[in-house]
């Protein structure tokens, strides 16, 4: 792998912010700034050779201040949604900020994808690093985190996640890239699978109601290669309340250990996307609130089902769910997740 660096911009308050290209020698090419960890651009080859860019984003620093959709985005200090933007732990409880109606999104009004990063470009690794403040964005204790970026002559992405704390806290960090193999139009006709048996489902806020239902006999089953768009328009309780797909999956709730868990495929350019990783859930959204009112990369607005984002993560609202995967960190320990994007071609 091969990393290579440019100046990407200043943001608002003076801080540089830098665009780090990391390529290997099949011509792939992932591309990550130190603001909010975003990755940018991945370019891939189709089955005749031809590289495209296959995932939503801007090209300049000013998109992502301003019209972010939290695309390519490193969110935390805990991704997706927590009802109330409230929790309890050890009987005291905290509120945090709230930037989704009445509920917390994404780490806040400030999470993890709207801060510049340290970044450190090794000789076969871009490590970013960030300190978060005891009481950032409402959160207890001084959270020190790492995530670490590489790029294999397989062709995978492996997005490694690092963090300590001095006090008991929680945390769930992902990615947020929206993909689209075909590089153009919508995602609907990508053949996906997603390796689950149930659901976390979702009330009228898309807030866990703690039922995890099976799959078997929904729309909400992938278990065999579907077309996104095949069901997505189906009265179902579940896609009416989202406007489609955007709910957790259930991948495992025991050992975290890594394996491959979703494959899309897209039929007209041949590339496929393996996801693998260690993490128990997975948010699977078809780009529902996108509305063609953001013009990203070579002028392309962003109309629904311009993308599909795959959120490998810990369950929506868990601190608020005892029977849900803890995502509780004490000093002393270390939150460790993996998380691998592998391209090929078929």
């Amino acid at each position: 792998m091969k990393i290579s660096s440019a100046p990407f911009g200043v943001t608002p308050t003076g801080e540089e912010v830098q665009i780090f290209s990391l390529s290997n020698h099949h011509g792939v090419e992932v591309k990550i700034i130190n603001y909010g960890g975003i990755i940018v651009a991945i370019n891939v080859p189709d089955r005749n050779g031809k590289i495209d860019d296959v995932v939503l984003g801007h090209e300049s620093l000013d998109g992502y201040l301003n019209r972010s959709r939290y695309f390519g985005a490193l969110c935390g200090r805990y991704a997706n949604r927590i009802a109330h933007g409230t929790f309890r732990l050890h009987d005291v409880d905290y509120k945090l900020a709230t930037n989704n109606g009445p509920n917390h999104l994404h780490g806040g009004l400030r999470g993890f994808d709207k801060v510049v990063w340290t970044a450190d470009a090794k000789a076969d690794v871009l490590q970013l690093t960030y300190a978060s403040r005891d009481s950032e964005e409402g959160y207890p204790g001084n959270l020190s985190v790492r995530v670490n970026y590489s790029l294999t002559d397989e062709n995978e992405l492996r997005i490694e996640y690092f963090a300590t704390t001095d006090k008991d806290t929680i945390i769930n960090l992902t990615n947020h890239s929206y993909f689209n193999l075909a590089a153009t139009g919508t995602v609907l006709d990508h053949q996906l699978t997603i390796h689950a048996d149930a659901f976390t489902a979702v009330d009228n806020a898309l807030i866990p109601t703690g039922e995890l239902r099976a799959v078997a006999g929904t729309p909400m089953d992938f278990n065999s290669a579907t077309p996104i768009g095949a069901r997505i328009e189906v009265n179902h309780e579940q896609l009416r309340r989202a406007g489609g797909y955007d709910h957790n999956f259930v991948l495992h709730t025991g050992e975290a250990k890594l394996r491959t868990v979703t494959e899309v495929y897209e039929p007209a350019t041949g590339r496929v996307l393996m996801v693998s990783t260690t993490q128990p859930g997975m948010q699977f959204y078809s780009g529902n609130f996108l509305d063609g009112t953001i013009v990203g990369k070579n002028g392309r607005a962003y109309i629904k089902h311009s993308g599909f984002c795959l959120e490998t993560q810990h369950f929506p609202d868990s601190p608020n769910h005892p029977n849900f995967p803890s995502t509780v960190l004490r000093p002393g320990e270390q939150y460790h997740q993996v998380t691998v994007f592998k391209f090929s071609i078929r």
